[in-house]
Order: C-alpha cells, then structure tokens, then sequence
C-alpha cells in the first residue's frame, strides 16, 4: 500500500500544491508542530545547559508522539474503513510533501531576475531562506535560491517520501515534525544552541539517507558527481551539502560561502567551482529539480507496478 500512497501523495501535491484558500480555511498541519515547539521554548529554554538540553529532548518527545501516535491513529482509522483506505492516508500524507510548492516559491524568484527586478527577488528570496537578503546582489539572491531548492528536495520531497514508503504516515509526520523542529530551534546560536541540540540530531538522523538519495537524484538529471563527492562535507550540515554539492556541480557555480544572519556575517566555504550565479543558472536549477522530481514519480510508478 504504501508505494499507491505515497505516488497519490505527491500526484496531489503536484497538481495542487496546498492552496491558499485551504490555508485560510485550517492552516496546514506543520503550524500545530510549530505551535507546541513555540511553546516548549518558552517554557524550557531556561535553567543550565543540562536543564535545557533534556528539555529540549523531551519537545523531540513529544513531537513524536503527536505526529507518529496521531499519524497511527489517523492511518488505522482510514484502512479500517475498507479497501479504499489507502487513499484517505494519501489525501492526509499530500500536506507533507512540497514539491510544488517549492517550485513556485523559486520560480517567483527565477521571473523577478529575469526581468531585472532586484527588489521583488530579494523579497521573493527571504520567503524561503534565513539569510538577511536586504543587501544581496543577483549573484547572492540566485545562490540563495538555488540552494534552498537543492536542499528542499531532500527536506521537502524525498526525505517525507522516504519515511512515508518505509514508516507509513506515522513516518511522514513524526519527519515533517522534526525537520520543523530543527528549523525552528536546531540553531548554534548561544540561547538555542543547548535547547534545540536534541532536534538538530534527529533531523540530521532522519535525512541521512535521503540527503544522499536526493544528491543522487539530481547527479542522475544533471551531473556533478565529481563535485558532490569532493564537496559534499564542506556544508555544516552533514546532509545538506549532498544536494547542494550535487546542485553547483551540474550547474558548473559556486554556492554557499560568506552569508549573513541577523548582520553577522559567517564565513562558511565555497562548495562547486565557477562564476557566481545568474538568473539563468537559477533556471537550470528549476529544470533539474523538475526532472528529479519526474525521475522519482516514476520511481514510485513501478514499485506500484511491480
């Protein structure tokens, strides 16, 4: 069943991404993550590094239980009704996925520079990085943008296609939670760095093999083995520099390097070799990611067939 599902899954997000008018009719499923993570911070981020980290490790608890316990009941309500269960659970899986989504936000970003419109990209930009893009040049908006869609294939399609495939929706949600988790509070600043330790290596956990399927992913659509290999740990991340390092190598340019959060400045390393990004870079970026994400519908088309 899970192979129909998670096919479903992404067949629906696809054609609908999460519509805006669902979002301001109930939200979407990630804000209730968002909500008790908001709160367990405010109430255990305090104390010593030893109070905070096992407060910390109990919201990763926590979060597991809602989204894997509330997964489980949801999925076992849905195949208890009959044969065709199966597609309620991928109606509820579809919110865990964002794969068109993702698309759109990007290519929002791809249009304004391709018109010369700094402005609207480096607006476009900061809906989907962390980085201060007040000040950034076309090179720094198309980098950021092609990084963020590099490592959002993994975070928001393989990696939830992975645990869907392998855990069922309790996989997908308890992933979505801790991958929420982790953007949220798995920070190395000083007043989160002890509090969000615990999510930090779950998220590095559970995106440990779909980080390095995603970089395969995208070296099969474009190339850039040689330079997903050599730069791959060259990211903080010991996931993220898989695709990202899969990405700048098919696409032949630098990414990564010195970026600044909330005004200070982090001298992190090149990853890929090259001239910096264009917005035609940026478009070759959407145009792999689209093959990818083609290569793995029919992925899951012939395990459904098998």
């Amino acid at each position: 069943m899970a192979d129909r599902v998670a096919l479903t899954a992404m067949a629906l997000e696809a054609a609908l991404g999460w519509p805006g008018w669902l979002y301001r009719r109930v939200g979407h499923p990630v804000g209730l993550f968002a909500r008790i993570i908001s709160a367990a911070e405010r109430i255990g981020n305090r104390g010593g590094a030893a109070a905070r980290r096992g407060a910390g490790l109990a919201t990763v608890v926590l979060l597991l239980i809602v989204a894997a316990g509330g997964g489980w009941v949801l999925q076992y309500a849905a195949v208890s009704l009959g044969s065709m269960g199966w597609v309620l659970v991928a109606a509820m899986a579809w919110p865990a996925l964002a794969m068109r989504s993702l698309d759109d936000h990007v290519r929002a970003v791809w249009r304004a520079l391709r018109m010369g419109d700094l402005a609207a990209a480096r607006s476009a930009v900061a809906m989907i990085v962390g980085r201060d893009t007040d000040e950034l040049d076309e090179d720094g908006v198309a980098r950021a943008a092609i990084e963020s869609l590099a490592e959002s294939f993994c975070d928001g399609v393989l990696a939830p296609l992975f645990w869907l495939l392998v855990l069922g929706l309790p996989g997908a949600w308890a992933y979505k939670a801790l991958n929420t988790a982790d953007s949220m509070i798995g920070h190395p600043e000083p007043d989160l760095r002890d509090f969000g330790w615990a999510a930090a290596r779950a998220d590095d956990l559970a995106n440990w093999i779909p980080a390095r399927l995603s970089g395969a992913a995208l070296c099969l659509m474009g190339g850039g083995w040689r330079i997903m290999w050599r730069d791959c740990r060259r990211h903080a991340s010991p996931n993220a520099g898989w695709p990202e390092a899969a990405m700048a190598g098919a696409l032949g340019v630098r990414l990564a390097g010195p970026i600044r959060y909330d005004g200070v400045l982090r001298d992190k390393a090149w990853i890929g070799d090259g001239p910096p990004a264009r917005w035609e870079d940026l478009g070759r970026a959407l145009a792999i990611y689209r093959r990818a994400c083609v290569m793995v519908f029919v992925v899951l088309g012939v395990l459904w067939l098998r």
